[in-house]
């Protein structure tokens, strides 16, 4: 009996111990952001004057009034190639710049090391990349350890890629214990392997370290949140103007036009799989059971529909039912992106056209 009360005891400390943490009361600022992508990362110009006129400090003043409440910038590691204890380096003081602007608006930020697929690649093979990275993660929380830990939160790595989801909890723990030792306040976020879906999520472990947020990204269905993409599944590519909802019945006369055999499986596999609104609630639903049993908060820092061959009417239905399921179940959004080819303004030639309809559908205008 003994025995059983101390294992009772301690389950209670555990539980006590994380809803204690400050990452719960953070999460909470974490509602409704935004991703400033193609600024930091994806790209092979990383000079400063491209990286102070690509995105502008200004873009941090219009994101704040359309109503979000913090930014994810994606920042490639070669960002960070001239960053050395105690020296200058130009690319990280623009980015400085990013960050204190966002503070000045009471925007929180997540620093997200955003690698390309080599990188990942080899720090998942290599035990020498894999310290470089838990050296660079070392730097940069030292370098933004006097930062407000309630605003700047540290992401780890974004959809790592790696098929052994053991592998990668062993990379990411060793990831987060350097940052600790810099940065011992501040807010860690952790996520599953491969692409952090919420196949992912679920088959993460616990952490001894509590101070964390758990993350998952969500483009379900791909053929739909993808048709037209030239990455990815080549399918892709023979796609455009698919419903959301999709039925049996509106997908029909779609298939009966597509001359691919395989693009026709998919998009009948699409027509069969019952993709409405109900569905992307459920899965939702399911990973709002899986933090709460956990007792982990959540959030979804990636979600999105890409705009060039999508029509803007299902677009925001499946944008509006996505944002509608993650804020019914208590979880916080970024969406993907501010600019880019899923973005929430248009730009041409140097000028900033918010789309209304974007805006609408996640709930802010």
């Amino acid at each position: 009996m003994l025995r059983r009360l101390a294992v009772v005891f301690a389950l209670v400390s555990i539980v006590a111990f994380a809803q204690d943490s400050p990452a719960f009361r953070r999460a909470q600022h974490l509602r409704h952001g935004i991703n400033v992508s193609e600024w930091f990362a994806q790209s092979n110009d990383y000079s400063p004057q491209r990286l102070r006129t690509f995105t502008k400090l200004e873009d941090i003043d219009r994101i704040k009034k359309m109503g979000f409440d913090h930014i994810r910038i994606s920042i490639d590691p070669q960002v960070f190639d001239c960053f050395r204890w105690n020296s200058n380096c130009e690319r990280v003081q623009v980015l400085d710049d990013v960050v204190n602007r966002a503070a000045n608006q009471d925007l929180a930020v997540m620093i997200d090391l955003h690698p390309n697929s080599e990188y990942k690649k080899q720090v998942a093979t290599n035990g020498d990349e894999a310290q470089r990275a838990a050296l660079l993660w070392e730097r940069i929380a030292a370098h933004y350890a006097k930062s407000n830990p309630d605003l700047l939160f540290f992401e780890l790595m974004n959809e790592p890629e790696l098929g052994d989801a053991y592998k990668w909890n062993g990379i990411q723990e060793a990831l987060a214990a350097s940052v600790r030792r810099a940065a011992p306040q501040h807010t860690i976020i952790v996520a599953g392997a491969r692409y952090s879906d919420i196949e992912d999520l679920v088959r993460m472990p616990d952490f001894a370290d509590h101070n964390l947020i758990f993350n998952f990204h969500y483009y379900e269905p791909h053929t739909f949140t993808h048709q037209g993409a030239s990455w990815g599944s080549a399918y892709w590519l023979r796609t455009q103007d698919l419903p959301f909802p999709a039925t049996p019945e509106n997908m029909a006369p779609i298939l009966a036009q597509q001359p691919d055999d395989f693009t026709r499986w998919q998009l009948e596999e699409f027509a069969l799989s019952n993709w409405n609104a109900a569905r992307i609630e459920g899965e939702m639903a399911f990973a709002a059971d899986w933090a709460k049993r956990h007792n982990v908060p959540l959030i979804c820092n990636e979600f999105g529909a890409y705009r060039e061959h999508t029509r803007p009417e299902d677009r925001m239905r499946w944008i509006s039912a996505v944002r509608g399921a993650l804020e019914k179940n208590h979880i916080g959004w970024t969406m993907w992106d501010y600019q880019g080819g899923f973005g929430v303004v248009h730009v041409k030639d140097g000028q900033v056209t918010e789309d209304a309809a974007v805006l609408q559908a996640l709930g802010l205008k």
